[in-house]
Parts: structure tokens; C-alpha cells; sequence
């Protein structure tokens, strides 16, 4: 990047984005403000006795807005935690819950550590004091703050979370929903893990029903085979591209990874990567593709979708102008940074945003936390009465077919099928569809409604803004 460039930081991007946004509104400063800025920021510094020694460690914990309680975002585990970063996701948390219209405010949290440094045990013991410090504030709190995994953190450190906040508040009927992305069998909920890269599939299903979406995007037909770029195979990025291979015959030619990408121009197999790179820690040695050791290149090679899904910032002022993608979706927080978003908008690339590209994972979170609260599993109450009506009308008009003689039988595949009752993860998936949908169409209205409204960025900027906008005004601010 030449020395005449100024790369604004993450925290920088995501201000100069909602500046672009507000500067179409008309709110008062002080409002602007208000919804603008974090309203607090807790950083902790603890020790834990690990290998003969006391190991400090440093935490936060953001809340950027409280015009809904409780607030919610993911918890991270990495080496880069800071807290300009844990802010500016803060900032996106309030503004991806208001544009799914989930009913939380914003937050976010981050323990500066390498858990690839730690032992399991060890990891446990870190966890569990880091959620100390945080849960004897209200950071952890089924009505107050409700965090989840990020990157760094799963299923695994969430149920040492939601255990520590149980031994702390032991009459407390709903400690489980003091966070989300429990495995099933602590509280959690089917469908949690693949949440974020389903709602990454139903986005990119949304946007090809939309013809005058795809036309500014020079893009045609239907999912099937698009060619996709995809940057980080962890959770999000896998089941991501897993679900939009599998399903809607997209071909995968490029997958980026720490220690470098495979391309394929006839699709890589992305199930045979994550199994090799879970055995092998990378996608070096692959025995198909090419194997490229700066990865990074890839994300300007020739493609229909490029998926960024790891990292902030992998989309820069180093690289906007060398990106050939016609349609980005935003799989991960910020990876394209403000400086190559004004580039990109140039070029005329699409950019379906993140604060609604990877809100399936919040979205399915809320789900578990109202199946937490409620204490009861979803579709126990109903699946069975849905089956025996589903049965009483098929054995009706078989009944009719047979009294009268009318050749006419259904096939097996169907049978089974419209028998079958909905359990928990269908609703789940049907939930999720149904608010991906319906938030896409409601962005790309606002895009396509008014003239100075040029991308889905600012567009879906100014759909969550308003619903901010009205909640503070029903607390009479």
C-alpha cells in the first residue's frame, strides 16, 4: 500500500460507514451521537496459576447500546482483541440485531489469548474466571447481557460460561439464557453451529430473486453455477459454502486458509478441505487445485461471489482496485474496509453487508434464548398433532380414491415428507428463511426507493438507524 494511503482502522470504518448513512437522515446531532458512541466499556486483567506461574490475561466486554435489553454479542478469543475492535463490533452488533429485527441492543466481548497456546483444561480454568469477572458486573445476565461464541470460542467455552454463571446464581431459573451457542444437550439450540452460514445461504438466495439486484450486480440466472471465492474455512465459511455447494450447485474454485488457498477452477470439494485441513492444520499438500502460498492473492481472482469470511479488513486500499468479483457478501464482521467500500461502490461491485449478511448466527441465538426462557423445546407441543392432521387428510383422499375407482396414489417420497411433522431444527431453519427474507426485502426497498441511496450498505444502515431511532423515542429520548 503506497505511503499517500490512509487505511482507517476497523473502528474507523465502521463510523465513516454510519456517517455516510446518517448524513442522509434527518436526526439531531445529539441523537446522532447518541446512537453513534459505545455507552461503556469494561477491560479486566486477571490471573489464573497455570504452569507453575501466574498468567495475567486482559478481557472486554463493550455495550454500545441499551435502547433494548438485553444486549448481545459474541465473545472472541485472539492474540488482535483490543478495544477500538471489541467497540466497533459492538457497533455493528446494535445495528445487525435492529435490521433482523431481533429484540437486543449491541454488544461485544474479547480475551486477548491464543487458545492454541492452552491446554483444554488450562482454557477451561480461563474461561471460567474471565466469566467471573465479567458475570459479578451483570456483563453475563439472562436479562441484562447475553453473549455468544466468535471466533476463537464454540459450544465448548460457552457451556463453562453458562455453568460458572449457574454456580454464582444458583436460584436463578434462567441461567441457561445468560448465553447462546450451548451445545444442544446443556441448553443450546438445533441449528445454532450452522446458523451463521446458513443465514450467509439464505441471504445469497434472497438476492437472486431479486432481478434488478442481480442486473446491478451483472449477474444472471440463478445460484447454480456461480463460481465462489471463499476467504476462511472456519465455522461461518464452511457451512457457508458447504450449504450453497450442496444445495444450489454453486461451484467453490477458491478457498483461502492461514497457510495459503487452493484453486480449482472445476470446484474444490469443501468437505474433503475441512477434513484435510483438520488433520493437517492447513490446505498446504492438498492433492487437488493448485496451492498458492500467498493466499491472499486469491481474492482477486476471477470469480462470480467472493465470500470473505475470517478476518476484518482482508478487503483493503491495497487490494479494492485488483478485485474482480462482480457480488461480495460479507460472511464475517468488516471485511471490506471503508477506504475500499468507496472503491468498490466505484467499480460498480454489489456488496451485500455484514451487519445482515451473517445475522443468521444472533438470529437463531435469540431463538435459543426465548427456548431457554420458555424452558421447553421447540416443536414438543405440536409436532405430533401436525403429523396426525397431515395423516387424517391423506387417509381421507385415499378413501375417496379408492370408493371411487380412481387410479391415483401418492408417491413415497411425498408420503413421508408431508408426514413428517416440523421438530426443532426445521423451525429453526424456517425462522431463520423467514427473517433473512423478509430483511433483505426490506433493504434492498430502501435501496431501490431513494435515489441518494446508492448500495445495500447504506441502505440497510438506514433501516436499522430507524428502528434505533424509534426505540429511543418510546423511552422518551
Amino acid at each position: 500500500m503506497s505511503a499517500d494511503k490512509k487505511e482507517p482502522s476497523f473502528r474507523e470504518s465502521v463510523d465513516l460507514m454510519f456517517n455516510r448513512a446518517v448524513a442522509l437522515m434527518d436526526l439531531s446531532p445529539g441523537l446522532e451521537e447518541k446512537i453513534r458512541v459505545c455507552n461503556a466499556t469494561y477491560t479486566v486483567r486477571f490471573g489464573v496459576r497455570l504452569r507453575g506461574q501466574i498468567q495475567t490475561f486482559t478481557g472486554y466486554r463493550s455495550v454500545h447500546s441499551e435502547h433494548m435489553e438485553p444486549v448481545k454479542g459474541g465473545i472472541r478469543y485472539a492474540m488482535a482483541v483490543n478495544q477500538d475492535e471489541v467497540e466497533a463490533l459492538a457497533a455493528l452488533m446494535t445495528f445487525k440485531c435492529a435490521v433482523v429485527e431481533v429484540p437486543f441492543g449491541g454488544s461485544k466481548g474479547g480475551l486477548r489469548i491464543d487458545p492454541r497456546e492452552w491446554e483444554e483444561d488450562e482454557l477451561e480454568l480461563i474461561t471460567r474466571r474471565f466469566a467471573y469477572e465479567l458475570a459479578k458486573r451483570d456483563l453475563i445476565h439472562p436479562s441484562q447481557n447475553v453473549p455468544a461464541p466468535d471466533m476463537g470460542t464454540g459450544e465448548r467455552e460457552m457451556a463453562w460460561m453458562a455453568d460458572q454463571y449457574r454456580r454464582m446464581n444458583t436460584t436463578d431459573i434462567n441461567s441457561r439464557a445468560c448465553v447462546t451457542g450451548k451445545p444442544v444437550n446443556a441448553g443450546g439450540i438445533q441449528g445454532r453451529t450452522e446458523a451463521t452460514g446458513r443465514g450467509v445461504q439464505y441471504a445469497l438466495q434472497e438476492f437472486f430473486r431479486h432481478p434488478e439486484d442481480m442486473k446491478n450486480a451483472g449477474l444472471e440466472g440463478s445460484l447454480d453455477g456461480k463460481r465462489i471465492i471463499v476467504q476462511g474455512l472456519g465455522n461461518v465459511g464452511y457451512h457457508g459454502a458447504k450449504f450453497l455447494q450442496e444445495e444450489d450447485g454453486c461451484k467453490i474454485i477458491g478457498i483461502i486458509e492461514r497457510d495459503g488457498a487452493l484453486y480449482d477452477e472445476n470446484g474444490l470439494n469443501v468437505e474433503d478441505v475441512r477434513n484435510w485441513i483438520a488433520k493437517h492444520d492447513g490446505v498446504n499438500g492438498y492433492p487437488s487445485g493448485t496451492y498458492t502460498k500467498d493466499g491472499s492473492k486469491l481474492l482477486e481472482q476471477d470469480c462470480d461471489i467472493l465470500l470473505p469470511a475470517a478476518l476484518e479488513g482482508v478487503i483493503n486500499l491495497s487490494n479494492a482496485d485488483s478485485i474482480k468479483a462482480r457480488l461480495i457478501i460479507e460472511a464475517a464482521n468488516g471485511p471490506v474496509t471503508a477506504g475500499a467500500d468507496a472503491i468498490l461502490r466505484e467499480k460498480g461491485v454489489v456488496i451485500i453487508p455484514d451487519m445482515y449478511a451473517n445475522a443468521g448466527g444472533v438470529t437463531v441465538s435469540y431463538f435459543e434464548w426465548v427456548k431457554n426462557l420458555s424452558h421447553i423445546r421447540f416443536g414438543r407441543m405440536q409436532r405430533r398433532q401436525e403429523e396426525n392432521r397431515h395423516r387424517l387428510l391423506l387417509e381421507e383422499l385415499e378413501r375417496i380414491s379408492h370408493d371411487n375407482s380412481i387410479n391415483w396414489t401418492l408417491s413415497p417420497k411425498f408420503r413421508d415428507k408431508y408426514l413428517k411433522g416440523a421438530g426443532e431444527l426445521e423451525l429453526v431453519r424456517s425462522g431463520l428463511e423467514d427473517t433473512m427474507r423478509t430483511a433483505y426485502q426490506e433493504i434492498s426497498g430502501k435501496w431501490h426507493e431513494r435515489e441518494d441511496v446508492t448500495d445495500l450498505r447504506t441502505a440497510a444502515y438506514l433501516v436499522a438507524i430507524d428502528k434505533v431511532v424509534s426505540s429511543y423515542d418510546t423511552l422518551g429520548l
